[in-house]
């Protein structure tokens, strides 16, 4: 059950970015292209508890596909008239313990200095062959499930149409790992790798003129929002169990500009994992000095800021507990997700809240803008 469950939240990420009408075409039919990028790399050594897992150097490809946009939509042409795509990633981790990954995303390509610069946000779910398990992979505290949230950055010099229809492109990457705390251990890996591979252009060597759309933004400069969001997620003490959580937000907006929303709002957190930490550290380490009957719910404010692509919306939010019984991370937080809004009013958001790089739940969310 946790696995559909897992499954089903990270599937709707691609989903919420295809969403957008995946394919962007001229008149004549669809532009796209395919890219097949070969990888060779090191994973960074983020958390001391993983230097015994990195005993090589990871190696892989990425196999994408892509469509161009031309303006089709207005939000296009403020951000360059990125590429719309999906992409299949391998990656052999070079050690047995850690296994391969195999994964799915939808990405965004955007352009810069005269589209010769391509900066590539991909974000979908990865399958890793050899997960944690208490009686023969012990070793392996990076992954603690066999589904895994991943997102991954290239940034490369790209150029189509080199020789005939193919052309090339080279870069760094980055991709991370990490089932965000849905199971322990989730100590979670990046990787940085350098890439050399080729583009093969699948539309018509004449490519059409960019379009500027009119821009209609939202009546309202100002706002306010009602979000609930709900998940499962575990503490890092292995096998304590996973627990339901529900968060109750509530924040106001301004919109600045075209592209840009301030938000300054609150959340309500009832994370139930923290009730079970409690009393097993009130039972099981006295000398933490922690009273079993001591408030599991933590009460935030929170600084935030919105970014509009079409009916997409990138959040990112900084939040600081300012009811916090109980000692968890630390009293600040972050969180980084996306939205789809369906009309004017109601949307659906994907979350990951953190403290720092530390995650601690992956959100699923329903809201209303009134």
């Amino acid at each position: 059950m946790m696995r559909g469950i897992w499954l089903g939240l990270l599937c709707l990420v691609p989903g919420f970015l295809l969403s957008q009408e995946l394919p962007g075409s001229d008149p004549q039919g669809r532009d796209s292209f395919l890219d097949f990028t070969p990888f060779y790399g090191s994973v960074i050594l983020h958390n001391t508890d993983i230097s015994h897992l990195i005993t090589n150097h990871p190696r892989g490809f990425i196999l994408g596909w892509n469509t161009r946009t031309y303006g089709e939509e207005a939000w296009q042409s403020d951000f360059g008239y990125p590429d719309k795509g999906l992409s299949l990633v391998y990656q052999d981790m070079g050690n047995p313990v850690l296994g391969e990954l195999i994964s799915l995303y939808a990405h965004y390509n955007f352009y810069f200095f005269q589209r010769q610069f391509q900066l590539r946000i991909g974000q979908g779910i990865a399958y890793a062959t050899n997960p944690y398990d208490r009686e023969t992979n012990f070793r392996n505290n990076a992954y603690g499930s066999r589904l895994l949230s991943s997102t991954y950055l290239m940034a490369q010099y790209a150029k189509d149409r080199i020789w005939g229809k193919l052309g090339m492109q080279a870069g760094i990457s980055l991709i991370h790992y990490s089932n965000a705390n849905v199971k322990a251990p989730n100590t979670s890996t990046n990787t940085f790798a350098f890439s050399l591979g080729l583009r093969y252009d699948l539309g018509q060597e004449e490519k059409p003129e960019y379009q500027e759309q009119p821009y209609n933004p939202l009546p309202d400069k100002y706002m306010f929002n009602l979000v609930f969001r709900t998940g499962i997620n575990e503490s890092d003490v292995i096998g304590s169990g996973q627990f339901p959580f529900y968060i109750a937000s509530a924040y106001g907006g301004m919109r600045i500009g075209r592209k840009s929303t301030l938000q300054l709002g609150a959340d309500f957190f009832a994370s139930n994992f923290l009730k079970e930490l409690i009393q097993f550290q009130a039972t099981s380490f006295p000398e933490l000095d922690v009273d079993p009957d001591t408030d599991f719910k933590r009460v935030g404010l929170f600084l935030g800021h919105e970014l509009a692509m079409g009916k997409l919306g990138i959040v990112t939010q900084f939040g600081y507990y300012v009811y916090y019984p109980f000692d968890f991370e630390g009293r600040t937080y972050n969180r980084v997700g996306i939205k789809r809004y369906f009309g004017q009013k109601l949307f659906a958001g994907l979350s990951l809240k953190s403290h720092g790089a530390k995650a601690e739940a992956v959100e699923l969310g329903i809201g209303i803008r009134l």
